[in-house]
């Protein structure tokens, strides 16, 4: 072992001692010696500062708190060194990635720490929301074939932009068993280990195709009905948004690519929307304008029929009916975009390039900036 991994250890075993009262109601909990916690980051500022004193107040002292970084240059790993955490920076050797630097944390956790049941992930933009632990450890305590349990992701400020409202509203997921799960969640070590972790090699969309694996191998995913972490989008640009909705049609074109064929049938159907309304329907129209008499522009009444299709779904889902009319009306905007996505995903993999990060978000620093 290294000095620096040495360092990393020790670091890790004398992780920020806490107040009694701080961590008072989960010490009573036996369970909570089985788990460990890894958050992963880049440039995330005093996000990252909420994030890991949230898993510092809510989790026993002895329990292991890793923070993964991938290339900041805030100084967040000192940061989380400072807060006790045992940082870990990613060679910049190789493309970061949420995946990689998730499995960086956990293999670092069972190497170090074997007898771990139980590993909590979360994005160095959330915060913990006291209870959840409890909560998801007993669920998972009560069904062996669970391999992962999730809950309620919330934006911590949905009405500072109709962009951090939209995110609110994704992140509000049906509850009960599921098909996969976000990048928050508490997952079952023997599951993870026995899958090889998420996909190093995916830019996005990691953490639904390992569950698609874990549920090959007879393993379930869970929605529980409670609060888990608080999210900042701190998305104000429209820039940003358009962005990632680029980052979701390649998560469309790679998840299709990979298992769309049956009977997981992934992102088939999300797949050929993209495509259609992105591509085929404005071009269609524009294109055959001319010869048609301007006919071929009644194509794009479908974009109304479309928006007042995920309209009545997003109702379905309890939102308010502003909510769902703002999520319907940008959902068929980003069309395009996603389209575009879907492109460069298969571009890039016609060329035989290594996909990098498609990033949307501002740094602390460029927020102040700007």
């Amino acid at each position: 072992m290294s000095v620096n991994q040495l360092e990393r250890f020790f670091t890790c075993l004398t992780a920020n001692a806490k107040l009694p009262n701080e961590a008072s109601h989960v010490t009573q909990l036996k369970s909570m010696s089985r788990i460990g916690a890894v958050a992963i980051g880049r440039n995330e500022g005093e996000r990252l500062v909420s994030c890991l004193k949230s898993l510092i107040n809510q989790l026993p002292q002895d329990v292991p708190i890793v923070y993964v970084d991938s290339g900041s240059t805030d100084g967040s790993v000192a940061t989380a060194q400072s807060l006790g955490a045992c940082a870990i920076e990613l060679d910049a050797s190789a493309p970061f990635t949420a995946a990689r630097g998730r499995n960086a944390g956990f293999n670092y956790l069972i190497e170090h720490f074997p007898d771990l049941e139980y590993v909590q992930f979360i994005d160095g933009d959330c915060e913990l929301i006291e209870g959840w632990i409890e909560q998801a450890v007993q669920t998972l305590d009560e069904d062996e074939k669970l391999a992962i349990v999730c809950g309620r992701r919330r934006e911590r400020f949905p009405d500072a932009s109709p962009y951090n409202r939209l995110a609110d509203t994704e992140w509000n997921t049906p509850v009960g068993e599921a098909k996969a799960c976000g990048g928050d969640a508490l997952m079952r070590v023997s599951a993870i280990r026995e899958v090889n972790g998420f996909n190093d090699r995916m830019i996005c969309g990691e953490e639904p195709e390992m569950c698609i694996r874990l549920r090959q191998r007879g393993w379930k995913i869970r929605r529980i009905d409670a609060d888990m972490t608080l999210h900042d989008m701190a998305m104000y640009e429209f820039g940003q948004w358009w962005k990632r909705s680029i980052r979701g049609g390649w998560a469309v074109a790679e998840g299709a690519a990979m298992h769309g064929t049956p009977p997981e049938c992934y992102m088939r159907r999300e797949n050929k929307s993209g495509w259609m309304w992105g591509f085929f329907v404005p071009l269609i129209a524009i294109a055959l304008a001319w010869q048609t008499s301007g006919l071929s522009l009644l194509l794009l009444l479908g974009y109304p029929a479309l928006m007042w299709r995920i309209y009545r779904y997003r109702l379905t889902q309890g939102d308010l009916p502003s909510h769902a009319r703002l999520y319907a009306f940008w959902c068929m905007l980003s069309k395009p975009a996603q389209a575009i996505g879907q492109f460069q995903y298969w571009l890039m993999r016609w060329r035989g390039k290594q996909a990098t990060l498609i990033e949307y978000k501002m740094s602390v620093a460029q927020r102040v900036e700007t």
